[in-house]
């Protein structure tokens, strides 16, 4: 699977987050609690709702107790009317490998290939900006057929 090289400029999000790690997952408790307030989010650019992990730098996927704040959000053109309960964020503008993933939202294979397989025998080196994913009007939680894109920030092993 060979994503796409998309060079981005910045999005403004608004949603909900938690710190955690991987072992101390409360992603389902995240989602939960944003899901039925959603829809209060003001200025929404689309539908497509953002999963977003901010890890402390330097980013160490391999450590499962590494910790990093999981973000459930939407894109908006401003930040004019943030509810209560909720927070901005300026995703940093950059280059990204995007994989469209078709599959269980909880199997890892994907994550594995991305970062053991594709990202070291690739002409790039993982850049220390959020990591997320867009869930679109494909998505489906917990289902085979469940569709999302996996961004991936990158920057050239040259330097470039």
């Amino acid at each position: 699977m060979e994503p796409e090289i998309v060079r981005i400029s910045g999005k403004k999000l608004v949603g909900k987050r938690l710190n955690m790690s991987l072992a101390d997952n409360s992603t389902a408790a995240l989602w939960r609690s944003f899901m039925p307030e959603r829809n209060r989010i003001a200025h929404r650019l689309n539908a497509e709702l953002i999963s977003m992990r901010v890890y402390q730098v330097p980013t160490v996927l391999s450590d499962p107790e590494q910790r990093f704040d999981k973000w459930a959000a939407a894109e908006v053109s401003d930040f004019e009317a943030i509810p209560d309960g909720m927070e901005s964020f300026v995703l940093p503008g950059g280059l990204y490998a995007v994989f469209h993933y078709k599959g269980l939202n909880t199997d890892d294979r994907i994550y594995r290939y991305i970062y053991g397989d594709w990202l070291p025998a690739s002409d790039y080196l993982l850049d220390e900006r959020p990591h997320f994913e867009v869930l679109g009007a494909r998505y489906r939680n917990n289902d085979p057929d469940s569709e999302e894109d996996i961004w991936i920030p990158v920057k050239p092993k040259s330097g470039g």
